[in-house]
């Protein structure tokens, strides 16, 4: 039986950011990016309201796991990235093999995935979500 995916949302005006902890790979761009709304230790963790929607937005573009996305009040969920703009590959300094953009990954059991934003690929072979990294890079010490 397949582990149900857990989604958690906060809402505050007219946005819902979306997070799915099994697919954050904990970069700390959030929390970088914007500390007043993102607090690891505090519940919630996430605080919409100290930020613009603007702002949010940005930041949540930059989510390089895609863990994080958002719903805009009377809007379509967010569809992911533009398909003219292609895809863009980026390794990552000590970390994943990063692609941006829209692309169809097809798994070892002959299953696909749609993935419509940033995606990690690990690199280090540690990843307990292979071939997506979950940050295990971190702990092994991967230096590639």
């Amino acid at each position: 039986m397949a582990e149900k995916e857990i989604v958690k949302e906060y809402s505050e005006g007219g946005i819902t950011v979306v997070w799915k902890p099994q697919k954050c790979i904990h970069s700390g761009v959030c929390v970088k990016t914007l500390p007043e709304v993102y607090h690891p230790e505090s519940r919630p963790w996430i605080q919409p309201e100290k930020a613009t929607i603007k702002d949010l937005k940005a930041q949540i573009d930059l989510c390089p796991s895609g863990a994080l996305s958002y719903k805009l009040k009377g809007e379509q969920p967010e569809s992911g990235a533009d398909p003219a703009s292609g895809t863009r590959v980026e390794v990552i300094a000590k970390g994943p093999l990063m692609v941006h953009g829209m692309l169809e990954v097809r798994l070892a059991d002959g299953s696909i995935e749609q993935k419509k934003r940033s995606t990690a690929f690990c690199r280090c072979g540690s990843s307990g979500n292979k071939p997506y990294c979950d940050g295990s890079h971190k702990k092994s010490g991967f230096e590639g």
